[in-house]
């Protein structure tokens, strides 16, 4: 089976499994808890979330189609963070009352841990394989941030993924990545009837930044840096603001913007979801064409 017929294929099962998904995590009462600090989301409490699951389906799916062990890296970073994300929406709330997932240092070291011993599979220097556990981290917890609003972080992971789907064409865990946020994005769309989680959010942002430590294997050139900075912005605009408002308010006992991640500072600014989406989602896009044709024009 080619690349191409394989991710299709990971997509299609995907799309026919999603209902089945869903109606399990509604047996499963793997529910959205809203936090107190979100008031506006408090209609959302009770969706059901794990729906992440969705997109890991038509990954797996897709590499059993087509294994060659070129993305076996990717793959294993995928299972390792999405049996973290799980831990963290399934099994710690129910085995720890009062407690919504695992802490953010348990959940570190969880990930730091699991990357660098993945990575070191790979092969190569030390300097580049801790340049790969810092990207993957990065991406993960920013990707992570991203999923708050309906549709916010599906669009945003068909724009990033779809960069390297052209960039790098024919790679089937990257055709079933963007097919599989498609159809989630057909659930999760605005009223959401599912939400990503941890278990889909986690392992996607780690993918995610794979892909980008992938495509710095030729060297941090300057046309490399920026562009795959470009790519990265909206990931660094909702990571970055997170830990300056912790240390803010922990050091000052103020805050630095009204709130964190940043897209619910807009919301607090009284914008609409969809208008939130629609300026991330154009945002992000516009990125990822630039990343394009930066990067092609520095290997041409």
């Amino acid at each position: 089976m080619t690349p191409l017929e394989a991710g299709l294929t990971g997509t299609v099962s995907a799309a026919i499994a999603s209902p089945l998904v869903i109606q399990l995590l509604r047996r499963l009462k793997s529910q959205q808890i809203i936090s107190e600090h979100i008031p506006e989301h408090q209609a959302k409490a009770g969706t059901p979330t794990m729906g992440g699951l969705i997109v890991l389906l038509a990954v797996l799916v897709s590499a059993v189609a087509n294994w060659s062990g070129r993305d076996t890296g990717l793959l294993l970073l995928v299972l390792a963070y999405g049996l973290i994300g799980f831990v963290d929406d399934f099994v710690v709330p129910r085995l720890l009352a009062g407690k919504r997932g695992l802490g953010w240092k348990q959940k570190l070291l969880l990930q730091v841990f699991m990357t660098y011993g993945i990575l070191s599979l790979h092969g190569g220097s030390t300097l580049s394989i801790a340049t790969g556990t810092f990207l993957v981290l990065m991406m993960s917890n920013a990707y992570n941030f991203s999923d708050g609003i309906d549709g916010l972080a599906g669009t945003l992971g068909v724009f990033l993924f779809g960069f390297f789907l052209v960039a790098q064409p024919l790679q089937s865990s990257t055709i079933a990545l963007v097919g599989g946020l498609l159809v989630f994005l057909a659930w999760n769309w605005f009223p959401a009837k599912v939400f990503m989680g941890d278990v889909g959010a986690l392992p996607i942002g780690a993918a995610l930044g794979y892909r980008i430590w992938e495509a710095s294997s030729g060297g941090w050139t300057l046309p490399t840096i920026t562009g795959l900075s470009v790519l990265s912005l909206v990931m660094l605009i909702e990571l970055v603001p997170v830990p300056v408002q912790i240390l803010s308010v922990k050091l000052f006992g103020k805050r630095v913007f009204p709130k964190t991640p940043i897209h619910h500072a807009f919301q607090v600014a009284g914008w609409s979801e969809l208008k939130i989406v629609s300026l991330f989602g154009g945002l992000q896009l516009a990125c990822s064409v630039a990343a394009y044709f930066l990067l092609r024009g520095g290997s041409a």
